[in-house]
This record gives structure tokens, C-alpha cells and sequence, in this order.
């Protein structure tokens, strides 16, 4: 069963987000999720194929992803791959975790603990 609200999953996993913000710009299946969030974290972020499947599953639960029924050309394709997109429930609980770094981030900053300013 979803959760009710976006609050409800805050603070989301790592591993969440980071799939999230992989879907958020496109649709893409499990291999491609690795590869996206492994370039966008300059390869310190490293799903492992368990990791992945684990959450898309519960994610695919709690309605912060969906699998799609639209496919790249078959030339394109292998037909044993399954494409994941954002759902409207997702992209809201994505939003409200970036909305929560950042409050975290202003507060470490006005601790002085990092050396960005306000």
C-alpha cells in the first residue's frame, strides 16, 4: 500500500533518490539506472544489481515509480529489459527530499561545519 504523503518517506534511502533522479529525465531499465547514477556521482555512488531490484520493487509499491509499456525501437531493444519512468507520487517525494537537503545543508552551513556561505 502507498503511503498517504511524501512526508511519510522522508528521509528516503540513497539508493531511492538516486534512482529517482535517474528516471526523473527519462524513461530507463535497470542497467541503465546503474550506469546513470554511477555518471552522475563521478562513480562514487555504485548500485549493486540486488540494491537496484530491491528498491525498484518497493519503489514500484510505494508508487514512486511505474513500469512502462512505451519501448525503444527493437533494434534498439531486448526485449527482457522492463523500463521504469517517475509517477506524478514520485516526483513529489524527490522534490520534498531535495527541499530537506538543502534545509540540511543551511543548517551546516550557519554551524560553520563547511566552508560555503548563506
Amino acid at each position: 500500500m502507498p503511503p498517504e504523503s511524501a512526508a511519510d518517506l522522508l528521509p528516503v534511502p540513497p539508493a531511492t533518490f538516486h534512482i529517482l533522479l535517474a528516471v526523473a529525465d527519462e524513461d530507463r531499465h535497470g542497467y541503465a539506472i546503474i550506469q546513470e547514477v554511477a555518471a552522475r556521482t563521478d562513480g562514487d555512488v555504485r548500485l549493486s544489481a540486488g540494491t537496484l531490484y530491491r528498491s525498484i520493487q518497493r519503489m514500484v509499491e510505494q508508487d514512486l515509480i511505474e513500469e512502462t509499456v512505451a519501448r525503444p525501437a527493437p533494434e534498439l531493444d531486448d526485449e527482457r529489459r522492463r523500463y521504469y519512468r517517475i509517477t506524478p507520487f514520485g516526483r513529489e517525494v524527490a522534490r520534498a527530499e531535495t527541499e530537506r537537503l538543502e534545509a540540511m545543508v543551511r543548517i551546516a552551513v550557519a554551524a560553520g561545519v563547511t566552508a560555503r556561505r548563506a
